[in-house]
């Protein structure tokens, strides 16, 4: 009982003295200002959130229309044969490898699928010396060694058929 009676005291000495200290007061008025900051923009984006017209369709907002011009990413197409037919659901594979000063390099590996154009999407190549492998069931593997300088470029690749067996 005594205990909770001296913290009592204790926490209203506190209340009454930290007015006091020049520093304390500051710092509660920035905090509640970062607060009622948030709370803002909080509601702001609720009522945009809430922004339709007659049909029930949202209006665009500027900020979701404009994609971020920093990701870029590099394009893949894979043909083959001497018609040159899209090659689909073939595999690309992007391998690369991290430059350390104090420890071996660290090597990175990025694996995608073409889609039925023959065409493979990776977002935010790195640059540099990277290999590039393709592998597609009823066609020759292909590796080569590009140097990226442009994250938003178009490679270009033809297989070929594999020898026959006999």
């Amino acid at each position: 009982m005594t205990r909770t009676l001296l913290s009592a005291l204790f926490i209203a000495a506190l209340s009454t003295t930290l007015p006091l200290v020049p520093g304390v007061s500051a710092r509660c008025q920035a905090q509640d200002n970062a607060q009622s900051n948030t709370t803002q923009s909080d509601t702001a984006q609720s009522e945009t959130k809430k922004s339709e017209t007659q049909d029930g369709a949202k209006e665009k907002d500027s900020t979701t229309e404009t994609a971020s011009p920093a990701s870029k990413r590099l394009t893949v197409e894979v043909t083959g044969g001497e018609k040159n037919v899209s090659v689909e659901n073939a595999s690309v594979y992007l391998k690369f490898s991290e430059g350390r000063i104090l420890r071996k390099d660290r090597k990175y590996e990025l694996n995608v699928k073409t889609n039925r154009d023959g065409t493979a999407h990776i977002p935010d190549p790195p640059l540099g010396r990277v290999l590039i492998q393709i592998v597609a069931d009823g066609w020759k593997t292909y590796g080569k060694y590009y140097e990226l300088t442009d994250p938003g470029a178009v490679i270009k690749i033809h297989l070929d058929r594999p020898p026959k067996w006999y």
